[in-house]
């Protein structure tokens, strides 16, 4: 993880077609996407210089050549920032101390809130659940690991038919949330784990996909209720750095939210 900025820019630049940009695509081209001094030519730079900002040898770029750049590249806003942000000079720092024990306040919180509800730490253990939680999925589970259980476990596949979106969303988060984080070796074992046993994660960390997490949406295959289209929200925990609060919630009035009442009275029922 040594040249972020580097890897950022291959990736990225492989992404993008030279048709998208303006170029001519015929004939043999040797490389995926764009080639360095196409870039160059587009963002208004030497090759030369181009060719040290990849290799890392120019780690203090302008904000103006990173526009360009990211403008050549068709960034969004958000991996254009992103982009600045990796081109900024690092300053040394302490590491976030990792926070693994769950408020009392919070855990209360979570188990009386009427929808399914969790609360994960930055590397997606899974700290605190409330029952309708694991009811709807037992990939919830206190103790679960989000990220290994959706790469490596078959019934993640069962319990979220959009898989193929829910993985790159989920990768893409995480490189939003972490990516230049490079000094934590918690954080660097997980990823390392989860490349060699998963070519799906593998190929999505590549491509440095940047989005920040917040509110969505998913399906979830429920084996008694069937599928159910939510709507999923993470909020930060102020106080207790890297904590988010999940939490998954239905359209009033829809089938889903019927479903939902329905595995909230069943948990009731089972409840002593």
């Amino acid at each position: 993880m040594d040249n972020e900025l580097g890897a950022f820019l291959r990736a990225r630049r492989e992404l993008v077609r030279p048709e998208e940009v303006g170029l001519p695509s015929t004939g043999l081209r040797r490389v995926k996407g764009l080639r360095r001094e196409e870039v160059a030519l587009l963002a208004g730079i030497s090759a030369e210089y181009y060719l040290r900002l990849e290799q890392g040898r120019d780690r203090n770029p302008s904000a103006q050549v990173l526009e360009a750049v990211a403008r050549v590249l068709r960034l969004d806003a958000e991996a254009a920032a992103y982009l600045q942000e990796l081109g900024r000079p690092k300053p040394r720092r302490r590491l976030p101390r990792s926070v693994d024990e769950v408020p009392d306040g919070l855990r209360m919180l979570v188990g009386t809130v009427n929808v399914p509800a969790f609360v994960v730490n930055r590397y997606r253990d899974v700290l605190a659940a409330n029952g309708l939680a694991v009811a709807l999925s037992p990939l919830m589970a206190p103790g679960t690991n989000r990220l290994r259980v959706l790469f490596t476990d078959p019934a993640a596949r069962e319990y979220h038919p959009d898989w193929e979106e829910n993985t790159a969303s989920v990768v893409a988060q995480l490189r939003a949330e972490t990516g230049t984080e490079t000094g934590d070796p918690r954080l660097a074992q997980l990823i390392g784990d989860l490349s060699a046993r998963s070519d799906r994660f593998r190929q999505l960390w590549a491509r440095h996909d940047v989005r920040r997490g917040g509110s969505g949406s998913g399906i979830i295959r429920h084996p008694r209720v069937g599928d159910l289209s939510l709507r999923r929200e993470k909020l930060a925990v102020l106080g207790a750095d890297g904590l988010q609060l999940v939490m998954y919630h239905a359209e009033p009035g829809s089938p889903s939210a019927a479903a939902l009442a329905r595995l909230a009275s069943a948990q009731e029922v089972a409840a002593p």
